[in-house]
């Protein structure tokens, strides 16, 4: 029986055939009745039958080994054939122009920038820095693809010509902090890149986004070298980054409360590298005269190193 209130009401019936464990046929009844008002009996109703029929079985596959061997497993990560030819300084040149004069939102634009990205790697550092003194002016809209591509590039030489920049102070401040959180995605980080970047945190005017992304750097070079602590561009970094705490992380007023904070951040950050720190992590943490801001600070730092000098620096001293 059906509710005075149900406006909808299907029914469903499926007879299916099956031999050898194949379904050979499907025969399928359906009705839907739409009742807009019950009280009145009046509605529409639908019948639908569909009816579904093996017809034959392929005993070989039309696939053959040999439609296979330009066929391979990868990831799902956009990929470029690789450049047989030398790139030069002059034809990187003139694909900037030519972003330049495409419309902006167009598929060529997308092709010629990433096009651009592509070839920006196979410049050496003294074929980019050739490039920025021709192609480093602004396009409609005060955009410079250069910029926005080198982020993007992944290189050493790249890394390098971007610090030049930085240092330079050639580029806006939004596109040095751009720059600085482009480090922490660079899948395959090098000393070199870490070596160039190092002079930077000791600048009195460095930023929150260059501690935080040269030690996001530094963390994923360090995951893949087991041994990363005795490189020596990490190790230059991390003292620069030891000489900020003082020792025991003394503070000494609200802006160096800051500075602290976002130094002991950036430890954390740094991953495996941060080994070295932790008896100076541990007494940030252990002297109950520091603001406890900074001590849980010093705590959080240890997220990434190993737990053997956790247990043995940190929680042997807060716990005492």
């Amino acid at each position: 029986s059906q509710s005075e209130q149900q406006i909808l009401s299907s029914q469903l019936e499926c007879v299916q055939s099956i031999r050898d464990g194949v379904l050979e046929e499907a025969r399928c009844s359906e009705s839907d009745r739409v009742t807009l008002f019950p009280q009145q009996g009046s509605g529409a109703e639908t019948q639908t039958r569909s009816a579904l029929r093996l017809m034959q079985v392929e005993t070989e596959t039309l696939y053959s080994k040999g439609d296979s061997e330009d066929l391979y497993v990868t990831n799902i990560l956009y990929e470029r054939e690789v450049t047989k030819r030398e790139v030069t300084g002059a034809e990187v040149t003139e694909l900037v122009w030519k972003l330049c004069l495409a419309h902006s939102a167009s598929y060529e634009t997308a092709d010629l920038f990433m096009t651009l990205v592509f070839e920006l790697r196979h410049l050496s550092l003294e074929a980019l820095r050739a490039l920025w003194q021709r192609s480093s002016f602004k396009c409609r809209d005060n955009w410079q693809p250069l910029i926005d591509a080198l982020p993007s590039c992944a290189t050493e030489a790249c890394v390098v010509l971007m610090k030049d920049l930085i240092t330079s102070g050639e580029v806006e401040e939004d596109k040095v902090d751009y720059f600085f959180w482009s480090f922490a995605f660079i899948p395959n980080p090098t000393s070199g890149m870490i070596e160039s970047l190092a002079p930077l945190l000791k600048s009195p005017r460095a930023s929150q986004s260059c501690f935080l992304g040269v030690t996001a750097l530094i963390h994923r070079f360090c995951s893949a070298h087991s041994s990363c602590d005795v490189v020596p561009a990490v190790q230059s970094v991390m003292r620069t980054l030891g000489k900020f705490l003082g020792g025991n992380c003394t503070v000494q007023d609200s802006e160096h409360l800051s500075k602290l904070q976002l130094v002991l951040k950036a430890i954390g950050n740094a991953g495996l590298a941060a080994a070295s720190l932790a008896p100076a992590l541990s007494s940030c943490a252990a002297l109950r005269s520091h603001p406890m801001e900074i001590r849980l600070a010093a705590v959080q730092a240890f997220r990434r190193v190993p737990c053997s000098l956790r247990v043995s620096g940190l929680l042997s001293q807060v716990l005492m």
